[in-house]
């Protein structure tokens, strides 16, 4: 299945992403990749942290919120530490989320509310069939 460690072409390749962002998340410290010579070789942390780093950047997490969570693992009752950090962090996320979706329905709603008007407005003054 997947081997003990994984290149940096093999990384790209699994998780869709590039050679630079994965260097650029090795440089913020949050992925630890083995060198040997001047190769990379990615552990099953290196994907698990990686799998964590692109959810989160999904849902928005910062860099920083990121590098708290995963860093909690290592200390002692991590798992459960990471979750609840991971927990509360995605419930401020996700009230961010529902908020803009909240202010981009009412927007959605203005706006075809103000094109309806002004096509109507087109309608009845403008002879072109091609505006009425």
């Amino acid at each position: 299945m997947i081997n003990e460690t994984m290149t940096i072409r093999e990384m790209c390749d699994a998780f869709q992403v590039t050679a630079r962002t994965l260097r650029f998340y090795e440089t913020k410290e949050l992925l630890a990749p083995v060198r040997v010579g001047q190769k990379r070789l990615f552990t099953k942390r290196d994907r698990a942290r990686l799998k964590l780093i692109l959810r989160g950047k999904r849902y928005g997490f910062s860099l920083e919120e990121m590098r708290q969570i995963l860093d909690l693992y290592d200390t002692e009752n991590g798992d459960v530490a990471q979750t609840q950090m991971a927990v509360r962090t995605g419930k401020m996320h996700l009230a961010t989320m529902m908020d803009e979706r909240d202010r981009l329905e009412r927007n959605i709603h203005d706006l075809k509310e103000e094109l309806s008007c002004a096509e109507r407005k087109l309608a009845k003054s403008s002879p072109d069939p091609v505006l009425a």
